[in-house]
């Protein structure tokens, strides 16, 4: 399966075309609504249904990363409120062995940063509410992440024009795999699979549009800065764009569960199932560091031996990657029924047209991958087992895959509060952070305790 490439001059007109959406729809609507308001007896005029649109958390259609939970409500009136919502995790890691090396794919031996720690690992808190109308929400987010001792504070500002259109702008998913799309922090443990972490964008400031189309049919496309702003500052990016776009179809129920995660703690006794598919362009990636610097700011891409794809030799010996072209596909799967949860999706990622400061061996580099997640609440609303496992069929015939058994028990019946015990045998991962399970080129076990909440 080969992903359509989409020509310069096409990316152009579409991006004209969303504009015209973004300026024209949501404030004729609002002009509309708005035209002949008197603000001294709006509050006499507030229908329930005003009352509870005020009251509601921002929708969970861009990110599950922005989106809080219920949370507090702290301020409320007919023309702003102030929602806070929090989202914590304490995790012990250990990647073993903790003394490993490994051979990258132009045999170079390389030193795997095993890591045995316990940290507060993420902290979430949510600013959320609207002002002027209940169409028009705000988000302000502060991430903190204890491993790498950064926080930062972003923001997200949407306007609903009607159930088959929202639009926003503000900190937002490139729409690579379905993670990235609401269902954090419901997932099998705390952190993504290796499949999926190598695969995929990140975050990045854009512009978006999503809503319901058609009934129980949903879509979301955006225009992103590039594949991940994390450590990459407005001085030192390119001037190039990301493109994105998903679609997932809910025939039977028309949900999946609270923000679509994993596992069937609801218990659906009629069967739910979700179909979808994801692709993302980014036509000239850049490396986002200036050439005299060893290593790249940019460090979303990964080679499947878990070298930066801008590191310098990264693809030849001393030779460095100056632009690239990104192209990932996706297509998924779920099912729950009375307890059990399956989830599937299969990924295939071209790197090509490179610029770079010397000749390389090839063109470009093509890579598919495979995931999957099987649960069960062996009591109901309180314990659920589960496994992945993840296999890469990549272009170096490293053959990276992983299997992880774990089990999460709910103390309070509800999704708010888990403890999770999430263990992984991998071998030759291409994913490695520090705010997530594996260390680049790992092969070994990886063992998790944490808990975490969301209120």
């Amino acid at each position: 399966m080969t992903p359509f490439l989409v020509g310069q001059a096409s990316l152009r007109r579409l991006l004209f075309a969303l504009g015209v959406v973004l300026l024209v729809l949501p404030w004729r609507a609002a002009a509309q609504d708005i035209a002949d308001v008197n603000p001294a007896d709006t509050a006499a005029k507030m229908t329930a249904a005003d009352t509870a649109a005020m009251q509601r958390p921002m929708a969970n259609t861009t990110a599950g990363e922005f989106t809080p939970a219920k949370g507090f409500q702290l301020f409320m009136s007919p023309k702003a409120s102030l929602n806070i919502s929090v989202y914590g995790l304490f995790r012990w890691i250990d990647q073993t062995p903790g003394d490993q090396t490994f051979t990258d794919h132009l045999d170079r031996e390389r030193e795997v940063a095993a890591r045995n720690d316990m940290y507060w690992q993420r902290t979430m808190v949510w600013f959320t509410g609207f002002f002027w109308r209940p169409q028009l929400r705000y988000n302000i987010t502060v991430w903190s992440l204890g491993a790498t001792q950064q926080t930062l504070l972003f923001g997200n500002l949407q306007y609903r024009v009607g159930p088959a259109l929202t639009v926003g702008v503000g900190m937002a998913p490139n729409l690579t795999v379905r993670s990235m799309q609401g269902s954090w922090p419901f997932w099998a443990g705390s952190d993504r699979q290796m499949t999926e972490e190598f695969m995929r964008g990140g975050f990045s400031s854009g512009v978006f549009v999503t809503g319901e189309a058609l009934p129980r049919f949903w879509y979301t496309a955006g225009v992103n800065t590039n594949l991940s702003q994390l450590g990459v500052t407005a001085s030192n990016d390119g001037r190039g764009m990301s493109y994105s776009g998903s679609v997932q179809w809910m025939p039977t129920t028309g949900e999946f569960g609270p923000r679509g995660g994993f596992g069937d703690l609801e218990h659906h006794d009629k069967l739910a199932t979700r179909f979808g598919a994801s692709y993302a362009y980014a036509p000239d990636e850049y490396r986002a560091a200036p050439l005299t610097q060893a290593n790249p700011n940019e460090t979303q891409l990964k080679l499947s031996d878990g070298v930066l794809a801008f590191e310098a030799g990264a693809l030849a010996d001393g030779v460095t990657v100056e632009y690239l072209a990104y192209n990932e596909f996706a297509i998924d799967a779920g099912l729950k029924y009375r307890g059990w949860s399956f989830q599937t999706e299969y990924y295939e990622r071209k790197l090509s047209d490179f610029v770079a400061d010397g000749p390389l061996p090839l063109s470009s580099v093509t890579d598919r991958g495979l995931q999957a997640q099987l649960g069960y609440m062996v009591l109901p609303r309180h314990l659920m087992l589960y496994a992945t496992g993840g296999y890469i069929w990549d272009q170096f015939e490293r053959h990276p895959n992983e299997f992880s058994p774990g089990v999460s028990w709910y103390p309070t019946g509800t999704r708010s509060w888990r403890v999770n015990l999430h263990t992984i045998h991998v071998e030759k991962t291409p994913a490695g952070s520090t705010f997530g399970y594996y260390a680049s080129g790992q092969s070994g076990w990886t063992y998790s305790l944490g808990t975490d909440f969301l209120f």
